[in-house]
């Protein structure tokens, strides 16, 4: 029986990927904390990973129509989410800085716990394929 990355890997790739865009998607929000206007954005990390798991386990939604909507696509501008800022200022800006480093710091830590765990999975393969 052959085994594939996806299959050894498990869903921990696309975790790491979408703490990626997430990092993307909240330094933006950072450096557009003083522009007027500016709404703040976030990524549904929940969200892309039903996608990724649905992808990974191979039981997702068939597209019997055209009228249907496409489930399967990738991350892109309609997965990011506008925030609702707590208390909003008075040039329209909804970023929060204290909020958008706290959830940069958060993910900062998921990204690299997400990190070490696929970096041991492929040391694990790594040391099954040199028979260790």
């Amino acid at each position: 029986m052959a085994i594939t990355f996806d299959k050894a890997l498990g869903i921990h790739q696309y975790a790491v990927e979408t703490r990626v865009r997430r990092a993307e998607v909240l330094a933006n929000n950072l450096a557009n904390a003083d522009t007027p206007g500016f709404k703040a954005r976030d990524v549904d990390f929940q969200a892309m990973m039903q996608k990724a798991q649905e992808s990974v386990s191979g039981f997702r939604m068939a597209k019997t129509n055209e009228a249907h909507m496409d489930t399967s696509r990738s991350a892109s501008e309609s997965d990011l989410l506008y925030r609702v800022p707590y208390q909003p200022s008075v040039d329209g800006n909804t970023v929060d800085a204290q909020q958008e480093q706290s959830r940069f710091m958060r993910n900062a830590m998921d990204f690299q716990a997400s990190f070490q765990f696929l970096n041991s999975k492929y040391s694990g393969l790594t040391k099954a394929l040199k028979g260790e």
